[in-house]
């Protein structure tokens, strides 16, 4: 029997395994199954060509001898197998069958029934959208389907096992409840209903504390509500609980704790005392004023610190600070509050407001706060007389005495305490002083007003150098002096005033007048405070003017005397030759001086200039010279004799005598021809030496002109004899004095 048993359950599990596979001896006939419930099973086949009818036959798997035969005509294609046994597998088989009873095809399947329908033992409501179910389990029962309906309208919901709650109803509604059991098979009929009513909706309260030590609740009327119930306690459980029965729809509990938060519930009954859900609210009452309100003033800020002692049950503060129309605010969740951008020279009176979710506290009484004083303004600065300044402002409100500070730019710093609106300052040259007035009362020091530049004029350059750089040019140098941004130069003589604008230290007066004395002062002047008038001068006088030459004559064969006009008083006068030759001079104080010593046959530009002791003029127009083609030309040395020379040459001009220099490193000799003759004759001159030659014409009126060309030969030895004579060319030695 054991052995039996086992061979039963394996195979069940074999069926169970097959479920829902399709056996078919014939392609093209199947068949398929469309619903199920606890005993029936409805199930549908295609037509199957030359059937004539259909026989399906159902076997239950697991339970012996229990089969069920059905037959359908060929016009039938579906069919229901009933009066099964619940919660139990079946093997269903279809056969199509022709006229003649032969079977021409056939298919088979497995199917479960579902489980037996169950039965319910309680339906109730606990909450308004919800009813709550409870059954006993049935077989084979894996899940089950609990349906509310109402009307036309229904909800349903699968659950597990019981009990099982249908939520997303209607709060006082009578529902009819069925439950179905459900298995992998399919879902067993409803079960027989019961009647179920949702209780009433809970009221939705609004709740406010009007006042520190009260709250007020209030709600809409709830559908066939009869009366409520509304209970209020501490959140903390401290204290008792407060409980009102009223038709109503509004309460207010009094004497209440300030800034203390409470839970309040509330639920509707009906006619039947029944209650329904409750709504729970937390409230807070708003809390009291805050007290021991303190200011504390921050003059360099223009701002207040406010303080207070913090009050129960506070969330925020507001602190308001009002002076006429303006008021500035200040929120925060601490005991302390900083109030900006006060504005200077007010008074403020100071409240401070304490907020929770309940609302908010009565203000405090105000506390007056005078801030610091404005910036005094309309500052101004003035030079009344040399050395001091003198500075002056407005009268500021709220202001009780003033202090002025004058800063120069040097670093040194003075101040003035004053209940005026005035103070004196001494003050220098060349400076730049920076000025600031500030008020002060008991709560400090103002702002920071307008900081007042002022420039006193600058400094005179006094110790300054004047020079004559040219005969019409005066260059004036200074030392740099404090304040000065541009200086002038003046120079007032003769027929009118000389100027010279610039930033440097130095200026250059030129084209002026010669023989000019000029009055010189130097200006200092600054954009802020223009030009110093007080500045000393200084006298410089410019170079003599100019000679004019008249006339140019000729004195003797090397000397000329140049006449000028003389226009200059203590001038010397310089007439100067200059031409190829060089350069030749002479000086005198009057209005004449001789040039000797010139060269002969040559070309000269001759000029003057006038020196004093203010400086030197600018050169005279220059006159051509021509002195006269006087030097010999052809010099030549010959030998003559054993130890003698004759030097030859062509004279320029027969009625000059000339003088002959031979100049060696044995010997210097000289010979004078007579009158008339173009050599002259050296004897005993010593050989083996080389010689410069000069033939220069002789003056009545001095020594021998040097400036004819020389030349250089070479006087050789023969035995102790003079040799051959050798020209060796012109000599490098200066031609001219």
């Amino acid at each position: 029997m054991h052995s039996a048993k086992s061979k039963s359950l394996i195979f069940i599990g074999l069926l169970f395994n097959c479920l829902e596979m399709i056996f078919s001896s014939n392609a093209g006939f199947s068949m398929s199954i469309y619903n199920v419930t606890s005993q029936s099973i409805y199930l549908r086949w295609p037509k199957f060509s030359g059937a004539s009818s259909y026989r399906v036959t159902a076997t239950a798997v697991n339970t012996v001898g229990h089969s069920l035969l059905a037959h359908f005509s060929d016009v039938t294609l579906k069919g229901t197998l009933t009066s099964l046994i619940p919660n139990t597998i079946y093997a269903i088989q279809a056969e199509a069958i022709d006229k003649n009873g032969i079977i021409l095809a056939e298919t088979q399947i497995m199917q479960s029934t579902a489980p037996d329908i169950p039965v319910i033992d309680k339906a109730y409501s606990k909450l308004s959208n919800s009813i709550t179910v409870e059954w006993r389990a049935v077989p084979g029962a894996t899940s089950y389907l609990l349906t509310a309906q109402d009307g036309d309208s229904f909800i349903e919901t699968v659950v597990t096992n019981s009990p099982g709650t249908l939520t997303g109803l209607k709060p006082a509604t009578l529902y009819r409840v069925t439950i179905r059991s459900i298995n992998s098979g399919g879902k067993s009929q409803p079960s027989p209903f019961r009647r179920a009513k949702t209780v009433l909706a809970a009221p939705i309260l609004s709740v406010s504390s009007p006042s520190c030590d009260s709250i007020a609740v209030s709600w809409k009327a709830v559908y066939m509500a009869a009366g409520f119930s509304v209970s209020l306690m501490r959140s903390d459980g401290l204290g008792r609980m407060l409980k009102e029965n009223t038709t109503n729809t509004s309460l207010i509990f009094t004497n209440l704790d300030p800034g203390t938060l409470y839970t309040i519930k509330a639920y509707a009954w009906n006619v039947n005392g029944i209650p329904g859900d409750d709504f729970t609210y937390n409230q807070r009452t708003s809390p009291n004023a805050p007290a021991d309100v303190q200011v504390a003033f921050n003059s360099g800020a223009l701002r207040a610190i406010v303080s207070w002692m913090p009050t129960e049950g506070a969330l925020t503060y507001s602190v308001t600070a009002s002076s006429g129309l303006l008021k500035l605010k200040c929120n925060t969740s601490s005991a302390s509050c900083m109030v900006p951008s006060l504005q200077c020279s007010s008074e403020y009176y100071v409240s401070v407001t304490a907020y929770n979710d309940a609302g908010s506290s009565n203000p405090t009484d105000a506390v007056s706060l005078k801030t610091i004083p404005c910036a005094p303004v309309n500052i101004s600065v003035e030079g009344d007389e040399p050395g001091h300044l003198l500075v002056s402002w407005s009268s500021v409100n709220f202001g009780h005495y003033y202090v002025v500070f004058v800063k120069s730019d040097d670093g040194l710093e003075v101040h003035c305490n004053t209940s005026h609106t005035q103070c004196h300052f001494q003050s220098d040259c060349g400076f730049t002083y920076f000025i600031s007035v500030f008020a002060y009362n008991k709560a400090g020091q103002s702002p920071l007003g307008n900081v007042l530049n002022y420039s006193t004029a600058p400094c005179c350059p006094s110790d300054f150098r004047a020079v004559l750089v040219a005969s019409d040019t005066v260059e004036v140098t200074w030392a740099p002096v404090r304040g000065a941004e541009m200086y002038e130069t003046r120079a007032l003589g003769g027929s009118g005033v000389v100027r010279c604008n610039d930033t440097a230290t130095a200026c250059t007066l030129s084209a002026l007048p010669c023989n000019t004395r000029y009055n010189i002062t130097v200006y200092s002047f600054s954009e802020a405070r223009g030009s110093n008038t007080s500045c000393a001068s200084k006298y410089v006088a410019t170079a003599p003017c100019s000679p004019e030459i008249k006339s140019i004559s000729k004195e003797a064969l090397s000397a000329i005397s140049v006449h000028w006009q003389s226009n200059n008083e203590e001038a010397t006068y310089i007439v100067t030759a200059r031409g190829e030759a060089g350069l030749w001079h002479c000086t005198s104080s009057g209005n004449s001086c001789t040039l000797i010593h010139l060269p002969c046959g040559s070309a000269f530009s001759v000029s003057a200039i006038a020196r004093s002791p203010a400086g030197q003029s600018l050169p005279s127009y220059s006159v051509p010279l021509e002195t006269g083609a006087c030097c010999p030309s052809g010099v030549k040395l010959y030998r003559l004799g054993n130890n003698g020379i004759r030097v030859y040459w062509r004279a320029s001009d027969e009625t000059i005598n000339y003088n002959t220099d031979l100049h060696g490193s044995k010997g210097n000799f000289t010979c004078t021809p007579s009158s008339g003759l173009s050599h002259c004759d050296i004897t005993e001159i010593p050989c083996g030496d080389v010689y410069t030659v000069v033939v220069s014409p002789v003056t009545d009126k001095g020594p021998n002109l040097t400036f004819c060309p020389k030349k250089i030969y070479s006087v050789t030895c023969s035995g102790s004899s003079v040799g051959m004579v050798i020209y060796r060319g012109k000599s490098n030695a200066e031609q001219h004095i």
